[in-house]
């Protein structure tokens, strides 16, 4: 972590746990991403790229990057429940343990917002599930409960804003409480540039049942993210974030383009005293400020080819 850690200056609302756990998940990310990018360039986008991109985000523009929150931003419902439901069927855990996930997903869909507690008892039940198992196998299980129970669950209008992004040759970060190897596999799938997620510790390629740090939630976030634009050159004011809950307004307020997106109560509440952009795609409804335009909607994510490409080249 020493080769990240004076990039980072650190903020009043930021815990040493905070500022651990978001220059982990930057270090994490930074690495999975590395370890694709020969794979990525060598592939091809597969995607209808049939509408073009908007005029925003501004093409060209190699300075900025955006950053999207995954549960219920990205992703309908929480990665860690449909995570924990493959691994239930996979005779991981007991039944017991999977009403308690079923719990934590209620909560979640009936409240609308994250709350810590709730949060960290998944945490905990994740923890406790993959303790002593490979790091290799849980990432090729992954692989295929995203297909099973994540794929059908991506927001089209969310993707679709991902996609601009990636069309204006930026490269764009999921940014999630969510374990870096879930969010990695997202990521890769969705064709994006990368991952920041909470880090479990390994060793030996073994996980220990322990974090690095704490949860990538609230002001950790916004540490990772400042992690990574320090590694990258990004210029955060010219960046963009989308997220759907208040407990990200640290990350939000980091960047120059934040975006509330199927925000919950609070964070409708500030994004239009602040005058942020709003969209939500749980009813249809917009907000009178949109940022992107609805055409953007309809596209369909295309796999990054040329963003990881010009990264590839340019880390080389």
């Amino acid at each position: 972590m020493a080769a990240l850690g004076w990039l980072t200056p650190r903020r009043r609302s930021a815990t040493a746990r905070s500022v651990l756990a978001g220059e982990a998940a930057a270090e994490a990310g930074l690495k999975s991403t590395q370890e694709s990018q020969d794979a990525l360039a060598a592939g091809t986008t597969t995607a209808d790229d049939a509408d073009r991109a908007p005029d925003f985000p501004v093409f060209g523009d190699a300075r900025a990057a955006a950053f999207f929150d995954l549960d219920n931003t990205v992703m309908q419902g929480a990665a860690i429940f449909h995570f924990g439901r493959g691994l239930y069927k996979r005779k991981f855990f007991q039944r017991r343990e999977l009403a308690r996930f079923a719990w934590q997903q209620a909560w979640f869909r009936l409240a609308g917002v994250e709350d810590p507690e709730h949060m960290q008892d998944a945490r905990d039940s994740a923890l406790s599930i993959v303790k002593g198992h490979r790091v290799s196998e849980l990432m090729s299980i992954g692989e295929e409960i995203y297909d099973e129970y994540m794929a059908d669950r991506i927001w089209p209008g969310t993707r679709a804003l991902a996609q601009a992004h990636l069309d204006a040759g930026q490269q764009v970060w999921l940014v999630t409480a969510a374990p870096v190897e879930t969010a990695t596999i997202i990521a890769r799938r969705l064709g994006l540039t990368g991952a920041l997620g909470t880090v479990a510790e390994s060793v030996g390629g073994v996980y220990t049942g322990k974090l690095v740090g704490e949860p990538l939630h609230g002001p950790a976030k916004a540490e990772a993210v400042r992690a990574l634009a320090a590694a990258e050159g990004f210029e955060l004011d010219r960046c963009a974030a989308y997220s759907d809950s208040h407990n990200d307004i640290p990350m939000l307020s980091l960047v120059g383009h934040p975006y509330a997106i199927n925000p919950d109560a609070k964070l409708r509440k500030h994004a239009r005293r602040l005058d942020w952009r709003l969209r939500d795609y749980r009813t249809g409804r917009k907000a009178a400020k949109v940022g992107i335009p609805a055409a953007a909607g309809v596209g369909a994510l295309a796999g990054g080819t040329a963003a990881a490409v010009a990264l590839h080249r340019r880390r080389r």
